[in-house]
């Protein structure tokens, strides 16, 4: 997850405003939301400043390794979601509504996804990949289930498997 294309998002400004009113430039922002360059906390203060966003830091339990792999699978699902997002929220309702039949154990999960779905597509977006306790038991009811193609679902769990690090 991008923190600063988050809170940038999340602001619905471009690259360039940001860095106006943050003093700074636009490559320096892209370098940011790009990963060549890391912001410091401080940095990241100012950032969300100039948006009139307030940067809130938590502490939570590390992610497990199904944390981890269920985090991936939804980046996939992001990556869906910000080019044809109308279709995969369609067939989220469709999978939300099965799922609610047959999990009533889930209803306040379940309800909140239906709040969810009902967002834009960046707010959805920020929501699946947020790495805080609540988005994690939420990925483990996602209505993105099926969404994936087959042979994308095996490439995001190679990949996976590569590059996880505990």
């Amino acid at each position: 997850m991008n923190l600063v294309r988050l809170m940038r998002n999340q602001a619905n400004v471009t690259q360039h405003t940001l860095a106006t009113r943050a003093g700074t430039s636009q490559p320096t922002i892209a370098s940011y939301e790009s990963g060549t360059k890391s912001p410091t906390v401080t940095t990241l203060h100012r950032l969300a400043s100039s948006l009139g966003l307030e940067l809130v830091v938590a502490f939570t339990p590390r992610l497990t390794r199904e944390d981890h792999r269920s985090l991936a699978y939804h980046r996939a699902i992001a990556k869906i979601l910000s080019h044809n997002s109308v279709p995969a929220i369609k067939r989220a309702k469709h999978t939300l509504r099965t799922i609610s039949k047959h999990h009533s154990g889930a209803k306040a999960l379940l309800d909140r996804w239906n709040r969810w779905l009902r967002l834009s597509p960046e707010e959805l977006i920020s929501k699946i990949l947020d790495p805080g306790i609540l988005a994690r038991d939420m990925r483990q009811v996602s209505p993105f289930a099926g969404l994936l193609p087959p042979k994308e679902r095996a490439k995001v769990l190679n990949r996976f498997r590569k590059e996880y690090r505990p």
